[in-house]
């Protein structure tokens, strides 16, 4: 079996994780502020109430404070001359090889949680699928991005 990828994404990846899950578990929370209003006003089962304060904190604990530090240990990149190897995943760990031939184009992004901690995400697009190496700093985004661009101009002029 191949040995895994040696390259990490950025540490403040768990950060700017755990604020964007933090916004998205807040929604969850108002809701269930929400089902104890109602069942406050309209005498509605304490079931509900309950049920949505319990399912709102497991998601707080999950999303925010459990899985971006799993994610960040799991998420690995390496870029050869022939192909890009990426390993992802939280419960199950994929394993990627996207050959340089495929490649078609490939594009750095940069939403305001990445840009508050200075990052930036890779995505490299084939003719099937994107895929993305998420929270590198900004100068690696760029430097790989302009690596991979280089390396998948030469497979083109190769064939």
């Amino acid at each position: 079996m191949r040995q895994p990828p040696v390259n990490r994404i950025a540490r403040d990846a768990i950060k700017a994780w755990k604020i964007t899950a933090a916004f998205f578990v807040g929604i969850l929370w108002l809701l269930t502020i929400g089902i104890a209003v109602m069942t406050s006003m309209y005498s509605f089962s304490f079931w509900y109430m309950l049920i949505g304060a319990v399912v709102s904190g497991l998601s707080t604990y999950l999303f925010v404070f459990l899985f971006p530090k799993i994610r960040w240990r799991r998420w690995r990149y390496e870029v050869f001359e022939q192909e890009i190897y990426i390993q992802h995943g939280i419960l199950i760990v994929s394993r990627t090889l996207v050959p340089m031939i495929r490649v078609q184009h490939v594009d750095t992004k940069q939403g305001p949680v990445l840009k508050k901690f200075k990052l930036a995400s890779v995505t490299i697009s084939t003719a099937a699928t994107t895929h993305e190496i998420p929270a590198l700093l900004e100068e690696d985004a760029s430097d790989l991005r302009d690596r991979i661009s280089a390396l998948a101009r030469v497979d083109e002029d190769d064939v």
